[in-house]
Order: C-alpha cells, then structure tokens, then sequence
C-alpha cells in the first residue's frame, strides 16, 4: 500500500506541511539606516566590528568595540512585536528603545555632539 492509499480520504494536507518558518532579514533601505549610523560612529571612534544574524524569528545586526567582546548594543527586526518591530538593546539586555520606525529607534543611539573650545 502506498502512502497516498493510507491517507484519509478528503484530507488536506498543507504544501508547506513540515516546513521551517521564513527566516527574517533586514530590506536594503533597513540596512542602509543602520550602516548610516554605523558608519558615523566608527568614525567617531566608538564602534570598531558588527556582526549580522538572519533568525527563523528575528534579524539582529549586533554592535562591537571589539570583536572579542560582547556587542554592546543589538538591533533587532521581530516582525512578531506587537510594540513594533525594532528594537535597541543593550549589552545587558535592557531594551533602550523599540519602535515601528526604524531612524526613531536608531536615534537613541547617536551621541551628543561636543563644543570643543
């Protein structure tokens, strides 16, 4: 008996039965907001590596001062927030800021700018 003998008549039978869920990723105008900021502050001087992990449940580009160490901030993309899908989090896991927009979100990283006299 085959396996499509042994199955009940009139079941149906998803065709994505058994799959994993989508991965969530970062869209080009995302990645480009982030990098933005990157960039700034590496020329600032205060972030030196990132690193990017695309998860079955969220998408998060983690901050270094060094890459020997834990990243400072995480910021994170969970299409599943119900407070929006970004967020800002620290290396102690303290959610800075979280959001539906993005540069909002980001804001709360940038640094005063000092008046050198």
């Amino acid at each position: 008996m085959s396996d499509m003998d042994s199955r009940i008549p009139g079941t149906v039978i998803p065709l994505n039965a058994g799959a994993s869920p989508p991965r969530v990723s970062f869209d080009r105008r995302e990645l480009q907001a982030i990098l933005q900021l990157y960039g700034r502050m590496v020329a600032a001087g205060e972030w030196r590596d990132y690193a990017i992990d695309f998860l079955k449940g969220k998408a998060v580009f983690a901050i270094f001062r060094r890459a020997s160490e834990m990243p400072l901030y995480r910021v994170e993309k969970n299409p599943e927030a119900k407070q929006g899908p970004y967020a800002v989090i620290n290396t102690a896991g303290l959610v800075l800021k979280r959001g539906h927009d993005l540069r909002r979100v980001l804001a709360v990283l940038e640094k005063p700018l000092h008046v050198v006299q």
